[in-house]
């Protein structure tokens, strides 16, 4: 093709297109009512939408932890070293990483651990435990008791044969949950979210509840639980070997009693008594009650170390963000149901107007012939 000719057809091709999209555009013009009453009951049904989905307010709280990487062998480490203890940081302490924090809010001890925290209201309408509160007191859209009904029905069609399930002695056991209990549990991890920054560390703690009060706090519940958890967790060996030096500490403080009071009496029993036998056993003793205790001692400063240690591995948060009751829901978002609304309106309108009604025209002659 030579460059005339080039030339003379993609001007022509623009054109055509041009005059295509005018035609287009003059065709969805001619039927403006249409779109605009598509448009308007969109915004009515957008409307019903907007006012059914119930309210829900979220609470947010953010934890800066203390830097992991601080060191436990300074002053403390030294005098550790004295009475003979290693302070260094263990290699399990730090094996808690922040990005388990989200996976350890939606495990099923800790939320079964939350079914029992009392929750109320501003007016004391609702005064109950959170699971009673999930289970009973939840608002739902009207159309889902609509959409629900059929699988209540197959339910309980299906439940006419089946064997009656055993009921349990009504405790709650983590280990093998109700189907109701589980269902609490499920929807209960939906509410609580946890995010972690990777480069800071700072944690951020959100709840969402159809209350503003019960939603901030079951946060600062959450979020006290959460630190609880993790402090037990990096703190567990180290509360182990206290308990362990106190035990020592207390079999090494009777030994010294024990053997302070036979040296005393001995010695109270032969003052006039100079034979070497004597003399012998009282300096078996002496030595037996100093070195009772030199252990007693020297347990008595590990134990001071072991608490010590337990307080200085202990992890510390600083709450940046404070729990505070939401003053507006954060969803549903009513403006962006409505757009959302006629948004679908105004393409499906168009859409009827530029191809369906074409086809649906077309389909109508071929059958007509």
């Amino acid at each position: 093709m030579s460059e005339e000719d080039k030339r003379n057809t993609f001007p022509q091709q623009a054109e055509e297109q041009e005059i295509d999209l005018i035609e287009l555009a003059k065709k969805v013009w001619a039927e403006r009512k249409l779109v605009l009453k598509a448009c308007g009951y969109a915004v009515l049904i957008g409307l019903v939408v907007a006012f059914s989905i119930p309210k829900e307010y979220s609470t947010s709280v953010t934890l800066a932890p203390e830097s992991s990487g601080k060191s436990t062998t300074g002053s403390m480490g030294a005098l550790a070293a004295m009475a003979g203890i290693n302070m260094g940081t263990s290699a399990g302490e730090d094996a808690l990483s922040p990005d388990l924090y989200p996976d350890i809010v939606s495990s099923t001890p800790f939320l079964t651990e939350l079914f029992d925290v009392n929750v109320k209201d501003d007016d004391e309408e609702i005064d109950t435990t959170l699971y009673v509160y999930l289970d009973e007191h939840q608002r739902a859209p009207w159309w889902g008791m609509i959409t629900s009904a059929p699988f209540k029905a197959l339910g309980w069609v299906v439940s006419l044969f089946k064997d009656e399930e055993v009921g349990g002695d009504g405790t709650l056991n983590p280990f093998r949950l109700t189907k109701n209990e589980a269902d609490i549990a499920e929807a209960l991890s939906k509410r609580i979210a946890v995010s972690v920054d990777k480069k800071t560390g700072v944690t951020t703690l959100t709840v969402t509840m159809q209350n503003p009060l019960i939603s901030a706090s079951l946060t600062d519940t959450v979020m006290y639980r959460l630190q609880n958890y993790i402090t037990n967790y990096r703190t567990n060996k180290a509360r182990h070997d206290l308990v362990f030096t106190e035990k020592l500490y207390g079999e090494a403080k009777t030994n010294y009693t024990e053997a302070q009071g036979k040296y005393a009496s001995f010695v109270d029993a032969n003052q006039n008594i100079i034979l070497l036998s004597y003399r012998a056993e009282q300096e078996r003793l002496q030595n037996e009650m100093n070195l009772a205790y030199n252990v007693y001692t020297q347990m008595a400063q590990q134990l001071q170390m072991a608490k010590a240690k337990v307080q200085e591995i202990t992890p510390v948060y600083t709450v940046v963000q404070p729990a505070t009751v939401p003053l507006r829901p954060s969803k549903p978002s009513k403006v962006m149901i409505l757009i959302g609304f006629v948004f679908l309106a105004g393409v499906g309108s168009v859409g009827w107007i530029l191809f369906i009604k074409d086809l649906i025209k077309g389909w109508k002659k071929q059958t007509t012939i």
